[in-house]
């Protein structure tokens, strides 16, 4: 089966600490490293002010991943829980046709 390339985006709040978002980001790219699915990379794009109110939020702190995955477990079960956590915001995950 081919790989399938995603790029995910999630918004973390603004008020977590250092630790707490490093604690944060790095469980939940073990999550998409789980079941064969591949990190390739996961970086913070910036602090930004949100297009409208979320959650008594104006502003939230964007991370992006690019995984490429031979089947999409690891990407729903990071859909799963990031809806639950109340540290992320929003997510939005989009399947890539590049490798880029």
């Amino acid at each position: 089966m081919a790989e399938t390339f995603y790029e995910v985006t999630y918004i973390i709040k603004p008020d977590l600490d250092e630790e707490s978002k490093a604690t944060l980001i790095k469980h939940y790219d073990e999550i998409l490293g789980a079941d064969g699915a591949e990190v390739v990379d996961s970086k913070d794009w910036s602090k930004r002010r949100l297009a409208y109110e979320i959650s008594n939020y104006r502003e939230g702190i964007y991370h992006i991943v690019n995984v490429k995955a031979d089947n999409s477990k690891a990407i729903d079960e990071f859909d799963r829980l990031s809806k639950i956590d109340t540290s992320v915001l929003r997510s939005m995950i989009v399947k890539r046709d590049d490798k880029n």
